[in-house]
C-alpha cells in the first residue's frame, strides 16, 4: 500500500469516526451529504461557523464513562 493510499484510508476512517461520534452511524446518507453541504457553504469565521466549531471542540473532549463517545446532543444541551 503506497502512503498516500494508506493517508487516504486514515482521512476516511476519521471521518466515519466523526459520524460515529455524532450519532449519526444509522442516518440516511443523503440527509448526512445535504447537512455536509450546507455546511460547507458556511462562511469561515462567521458566527455560525464559530458555533458550531465550539459545540465540535466541546465533544472531542467528552467520553462517556465506558470510554465509547458521546453523542452531539449531550454536548449541544
Amino acid at each position: 500500500m503506497t502512503a498516500e493510499r494508506k493517508r487516504d484510508t486514515r482521512e476516511k476512517i476519521l471521518l466515519g469516526g466523526i459520524v460515529i461520534k455524532a450519532g449519526l452511524s444509522k442516518a440516511d446518507r443523503a440527509f448526512l451529504l445535504g447537512g455536509l453541504i450546507e455546511l460547507a457553504r458556511l462562511m469561515p469565521g462567521s458566527p455560525e461557523h464559530r458555533r458550531l466549531s465550539h459545540i465540535g471542540e466541546d465533544a472531542f473532549k467528552i467520553t462517556s464513562l465506558n470510554g465509547i463517545p458521546s453523542r452531539i446532543e449531550e454536548v449541544a444541551e
